[in-house]
């Protein structure tokens, strides 16, 4: 079971989880033991509320295929316990993106004494310029 929020939780038949081969170097150790993680999670089949598969799948993520499945590769640490721990932090990470409503921006305007204090600010500049200029003879 995989808690996002209080009210939310996933099972664990939803998340497919396969060890494999990791990558790259590992000496004796790699060919032997699977210790990466492949894990995938299809977006349409969870039970997940509508809005927040919505939001999934409007992500503009390259862990999202086109099908609505996460598919994450873990393979950074030497066992797979970690990466197991690694691969759910991330899927965690991805859906409480899109839990997180942003607030309505509302527009704003400065303020009557801050636009005179500009201004204000603007003249003075302006006046220690032309002081600053060459003197001519008349």
């Amino acid at each position: 079971m995989l808690t996002l929020s209080n009210s939310l939780n996933l099972a664990d038949s939803e998340i497919d989880i396969q060890a494999i081969h990791a990558q790259g170097k590992g000496g004796q150790n790699v060919n032997k033991v699977a210790t990466a993680i492949h894990l995938r999670f299809d977006i349409q089949q969870s039970s997940l509320p509508d809005h927040l598969k919505e939001r999934l799948l409007a992500l503009n993520d390259q862990r999202i295929n086109k099908e609505g499945i996460i598919v994450i590769k873990a393979q950074s640490y030497r066992t797979q316990e970690k990466n197991r721990e690694d691969a759910l932090s991330r899927l965690t990470e991805i859906i409480k993106t899109v839990m997180t409503t942003q607030k309505k921006r509302r527009k704003t305007k400065p303020s009557r004494s801050s636009q005179r204090k500009r201004m204000d600010k603007k003249s003075k500049h302006g006046r220690k310029k032309t002081l600053r200029k060459r003197v001519r003879p008349d």
